[in-house]
């Protein structure tokens, strides 16, 4: 079992979290701050981190920053029942590995407590998100003189966005995360415009969440 920090400034909630992940055998602290979250710690050097984005004294986003700047291989997963997709983007960016919008299934929060502590904790050897190719996987290898010109304008525009994000997808394996940095898009808009396509992606390695 493991030793989890649980940051929250509502007591109901840590103490709730101490109680199930007790019960599930795992040794838990908590606190109710960023100054007490960062204590905490140091003094017990959890293997993952359940961390609310809003606090007293300041916001999980900086104590996000501060623990991935000291410890690179911590875990963490941002709570929050107040976060907008850019912060979303940014704990993740940062290196939070999963982020969770309040309120919380206990379920889809123990899931998600599951398959972060089963992640590998080095992120040196952790390769980004890869996905599986779409069943025809000779759409990428479609050629740019396979494309209509003669349709309306928002039908070729769609082909070409199709056609555009197939090729990228398999020129980076179906790598989203090389594919964000290679076509400029952050990884929400991405994931967006993939199903506004129909472009579908399935995790390689994950179960259905």
């Amino acid at each position: 079992m493991a030793r989890i920090l649980v940051v929250d400034d509502e007591i109901g909630i840590r103490e709730l979290l101490r109680e199930i992940l007790t019960d599930l055998g795992h040794e838990v602290v908590v606190a109710e701050s960023a100054t007490q979250a960062r204590t905490q710690f140091r003094s017990h050097h959890p293997e993952l981190v359940l961390l609310d984005v809003l606090l007293p004294d300041g916001d999980g986003i900086s104590v996000l920053q501060d623990l991935t700047r000291s410890h690179p291989a911590v875990r963490v997963i941002m709570l929050s029942g107040h976060a907008t997709i850019d912060t979303a983007v940014e704990a993740t960016r940062i290196g939070a590995l999963e982020f969770l919008e309040k309120p919380i299934s206990l379920q889809r929060l123990l899931g998600s407590v599951q398959r972060v502590l089963a992640s590998q904790p080095n992120p040196a050897a952790i390769k980004p998100a890869t996905h599986a190719l779409p069943e025809s996987t000779t759409a990428y290898r479609r050629s740019w003189a396979d494309l209509a010109l003669n349709l309306p304008w928002r039908e070729a525009r769609d082909e070409f966005e199709r056609a555009y994000f197939n090729y990228i997808l398999g020129l980076e394996g179906g790598n989203i995360a090389q594919v964000a940095i290679r076509t400029g898009l952050e990884r929400t808009q991405l994931y967006r415009k993939l199903r506004q396509l129909g472009i579908s992606l399935v995790p390689i390695g994950r179960g259905v969440r």
